[in-house]
């Protein structure tokens, strides 16, 4: 078992191309990776070929790993390999569409979630086709496309007494391990950024300054560094949208 000082020592070897440290990190850290490729079992995927794909996440976690994260190299690592899995199982499914029938996909599932919740039954396909103003054939084909998973509110067989319940009540709540993933790919995104981008976002969103404060340390007018801002945010929603 590594310490974190040794952990730290492989990582940087690792980071300068030392395949001998990266295979050592590896070896050392499988348990971990295991543990997450387990969670996605059963979705089509040979569990050789998920964890190849969890080991190519954790290898993109060392090298974009920086200790000034302040957090251990495994906490950083989790959902660096769970993220690497999901975009896997996303992007290879059973059927190739095209980006844009993925997201229509994606937001045809929002609404009808959203439309059990509040009707307490399904939508018909006419309905949805109204609402996206798309024909019924182009409705049926994003959502067979993306194989639709059931409404959360579906009702499901239950265990013992309960005989029915509802599927969200069976799915394990892994909002945290997103909000931890996002939140390193931010990192990851913020550290990418040229000099003066970064020292805008770091100092506006890590360091509470407001927009006059920065333009005084900038020296330019505080709409220069409103215009400047709004831009950064733009591209940055636009590399967390291509990663998630």
């Amino acid at each position: 078992m590594l310490d974190f000082a040794e952990t730290l020592q492989l990582i940087e070897k690792a980071q300068n191309n030392d395949e001998t440290a990266k295979n050592k990190l590896v070896n050392e850290n499988s348990p971990l990776i295991k543990s997450i490729v387990k969670r996605y079992k059963n979705k089509g995927v040979e569990y050789d070929d998920l964890y190849q794909i969890g080991s190519l996440g954790f290898l993109k976690a060392i090298q974009n790993f920086d200790k000034s994260f302040n957090v251990k190299f495994s906490t950083y690592a989790v959902p660096m390999i769970a993220g690497e899995i999901k975009r896997y199982l996303r992007d290879n499914g059973f059927i190739k569409v095209s980006r844009g029938v993925k997201q229509l996909s994606i937001q045809i599932n929002k609404f009808i979630e959203e439309y059990v919740a509040q009707n307490y039954k399904s939508p018909e396909i006419s309905v949805i086709a109204e609402h996206f103003n798309i024909s019924a054939q182009e409705t049926v084909f994003a959502m067979e496309s993306a194989l639709t998973p059931l409404s959360l509110y579906s009702q499901v067989g239950g265990e013992g007494e309960d005989k029915t319940q509802l599927l969200i009540e069976k799915i394990p709540d892994d909002k945290p391990l997103d909000k931890q993933m996002d939140y390193f790919l931010l990192l990851n995104i913020v550290k990418q950024l040229p000099p003066r981008d970064k020292k805008i976002i770091i100092l506006r969103y890590f360091r509470d300054k407001t927009q006059r404060e920065i333009a005084d340390i900038l020296g330019v007018s505080q709409v220069q560094v409103s215009r400047l801002e709004n831009k950064i945010l733009s591209q940055i929603k636009e590399k967390m949208a291509e990663v998630n």
